[in-house]
């Protein structure tokens, strides 16, 4: 079962599934936004048709876009950084190793630099 939680929380399979949920989501605002504009451009007699998107349309996907992250951020997002930091707790107290040790070399050039 550790391994389990390994694989799911320190892996990129949520941030994944999220990105792809929010993106999919995002793709039905593109597309009645995309499609009132072109109800807007005058092709024929019929300026304003039925058959063209509407605001109304976008501002319905727009809604549900904004619910839709709503409810990821709330039950997956907040529940996933959580569970995360608490079986794998951050490691780095203070500084991250790899910016210590670019001090350390940065000072001892330095040091090199100013005894030439």
């Amino acid at each position: 079962m550790s391994g389990f939680k390994a694989f799911v929380l320190k892996g990129n399979l949520i941030e994944i599934a999220t990105g792809l949920i929010m993106a999919l989501a995002f793709a039905a605002v593109t597309t009645t936004f995309t499609e009132w504009l072109t109800g807007l451009l005058p092709v024929g007699d019929d300026f304003f048709s039925d058959e063209t998107g509407s605001f109304g349309a976008f501002l319905n996907a727009l809604i549900a876009f904004l619910i839709m992250a709503t409810v990821v951020y709330f039950f997956i997002v907040l529940p996933y950084t959580k569970a995360k930091e608490r079986f794998f707790p951050s490691e780095e107290a203070g500084a991250p190793a790899d910016v210590a040790l670019l001090e350390e070399i940065r000072d001892l050039l330095k040091a090199r630099n100013g005894s030439v």
